[in-house]
């Protein structure tokens, strides 16, 4: 395994959500975002993955497991101001490390994590991570570039003929690539940030998540190049976050 390539059931979930247009700004992102679907709609579609995951995976009930992803999962949902909402845990049987957190109050990690995690510190940065694609509704911004993207692609489509042909087909791998695979990319590299943001607020090691990469990429394995994957290189990932902490003094 390259690197860590987190569970994103939102993004596609988001997908079936109900549009609506609004341009926001994100305080926890310092900038703006266009959203096309409200967070009602990301509620139900997490929701409704969620009790899917349930009910197609094994779920563990080792006590200890169990205790350790709500104690450190509690202190990342306040440190994110996310704590206004009744959470569900769970702990999934995969030798895959993977975790997801969902609009609505709802986390999963799976035993392989807990393994590759050292320490609490190093599972506080995988939560923290996650945590923060929620908070950054990144979920609903990939979503609106997607919907934004597919529409470029029809009008492109409506040529006539084999010509128009080509150029939808051109169209869409020049979105995927030129636009929604670095976008995503972005999201992964902000959601490092405002992860150990989150790490440091609720009383973990920050430096701990340089830690966890580095356990990740030492895993090996192949992966694609970083300019057709949505995750950023492990090299690059792992610069931008020492970059962030010797910013932020940790």
């Amino acid at each position: 395994m390259k690197s860590f390539r987190p569970v994103h059931a939102l993004a596609a979930l988001a997908l079936v959500a109900a549009p609506i247009a609004a341009c926001t700004y994100n305080e926890a992102l310092g900038r703006d975002q266009l959203v096309l679907v409200d967070e009602s709609a990301l509620s139900q579609a997490g929701q409704q993955a969620w009790a899917q995951a349930i009910q197609s995976n094994e779920i563990s009930r080792n006590a200890a497991q169990n205790e350790r992803l709500r104690r450190v999962g509690a202190r990342i949902v306040q440190a994110a101001g996310l704590g206004n909402m009744n959470w569900e845990y769970a702990v999934f049987v995969s030798e895959q490390p993977n975790a997801f957190v969902l609009p609505g109050g709802r986390m999963g990690v799976t035993t392989g994590l807990l393994i590759l995690a050292q320490n609490d510190d190093q599972l506080a940065a995988v939560i923290g991570h996650e945590a923060a694609h929620v908070v950054a509704r990144h979920a609903a911004e990939r979503y609106s570039q997607t919907a934004l993207a597919q529409t470029g692609v029809q009008i492109a489509t409506g040529v006539s003929g084999q010509y128009g042909q080509a150029v939808g087909a051109l169209g869409g791998i020049g979105a995927q690539v030129g636009v929604l695979l670095p976008f995503s990319r972005r999201h992964e590299l902000e959601a490092d940030r405002i992860g150990v943001d989150f790490m440091q607020r609720a009383g973990y090691r920050p430096r701990e998540a340089l830690t966890l990469w580095r356990i990740m990429a030492a895993a090996g394995g192949a992966s694609a190049p970083e300019f057709a994957s949505t995750h950023p290189s492990d090299s690059t990932r792992i610069a931008a976050l020492e970059a962030y902490l010797a910013e932020r003094g940790w």
